[in-house]
């Protein structure tokens, strides 16, 4: 049963990634407003009559992120069936938490009339929050399908840099997501027709806030990237079990950093902003499982010569204190 669970956690997972993706076809392709001001009601029916595009695109993501509201639930029961109280139960709790405040969100996103054409810097911190609310969940989803599958003692150790190197990795992929949010919105709506115009437009006093702000987004994302696949490979080489993690989050670093080249090449077309955004929804699913591994001692091989790691205030920790 516990096999069974883990898999269909995992499809939980892969179906809320691409519930994600239409989101951003929602706003890239300016259907937000598909549906009205109404919600749960779509353009006040249960079921829209002869509907536009923005109506069907709105339509069908409500109707998807309904779908993912009741599998995350059904994945909670059933880990409360099966599992004893311990990691499992909880983050599948968290799990159901999180994606009924990203209901709630999104709700809110087309009541406030934070759709469309909208451009008000209050649209772009409701957008940050709800995208923060996303990769919490997708985490926490992450999290529940990967602890069935190792059911963990979750002793993690707070000893040493590692911790805090990791905290520090998360913390700033939170931030390039939400720069990227912003970029993208800024994108959408002040759509450019070179790079050169881009470039001057991202530069000029004259640009609607989402344009200077955009310009952020890679530096950023260059810092951080760098940074996340330092760490990931100093851990991988001093904790056995996280080397295949540290991996995956080294290859999508990469993999994120040319997807964010290529878009902004092309000038942001919508199938490239989703690729840039499954990269980056895929690169965050990586950091977090590769965290809870790097983590957990129990998984890390004692060695005849002990390892040490460098202290964020100077000096040497062990990696582990028995």
């Amino acid at each position: 049963m516990r096999h069974r669970f883990a898999r269909y956690a995992w499809i939980v997972l892969g179906f809320n990634v691409v519930v994600i993706l239409w989101g951003a076809l929602v706003r890239a392709s300016k259907s937000g407003d598909g549906c009205g001001n109404n919600w749960p009601l779509c353009n006040g029916s249960v079921v829209p009559a002869a509907p536009r595009i923005a109506t069907v695109i709105e339509f069908t993501h409500r109707l998807s992120t309904g779908l993912a509201l009741i599998a995350v639930v059904a994945m909670a029961v059933w880990a409360f069936r099966a599992f004893a109280p311990g990691p499992v139960r909880r983050a599948a709790a968290t799990s159901v938490f999180l994606i009924l405040t990203e209901a709630l969100l999104g709700a809110g996103l087309v009541l406030l009339r934070y759709v469309g054409e909208d451009a008000s810097v209050g649209r772009a911190i409701y957008l940050s929050a709800h995208l923060i609310n996303t990769l919490l969940m997708l985490g926490a989803i992450a999290l529940t399908a990967q602890w069935a599958s190792t059911e963990p003692t979750l002793r993690w150790t707070r000893d040493g840099a590692v911790p805090k190197l990791l905290g520090i990795a998360l913390a700033g992929a939170l931030l390039v997501a939400v720069s990227g949010a912003i970029a993208a919105l800024g994108d959408t709506l002040f759509p450019v027709t070179s790079l050169r115009a881009g470039w001057e437009a991202d530069f000029s006093s004259a640009s609607h806030l989402f344009i200077r702000l955009r310009i952020w987004h890679p530096l950023i994302a260059t810092l951080v990237g760098i940074y996340t696949a330092g760490v990931a490979l100093w851990i991988g080489r001093r904790a056995p079990e996280s080397r295949r993690m540290a991996s995956a989050v080294v290859t999508l670093v990469a993999l994120q950093l040319i997807a964010g080249v290529v878009n902004l090449t092309l000038l942001a077309p919508i199938w490239m902003q989703m690729i840039h955004l499954l990269f980056a929804d895929l690169l965050w699913i990586a950091l977090v499982l590769f965290s809870a591994v790097a983590l957990e001692p129990r998984l890390i091989e004692e060695r005849s010569q002990p390892a040490y790691w460098p202290s964020v205030e100077g000096g040497t920790s062990p990696l582990i204190r028995k």
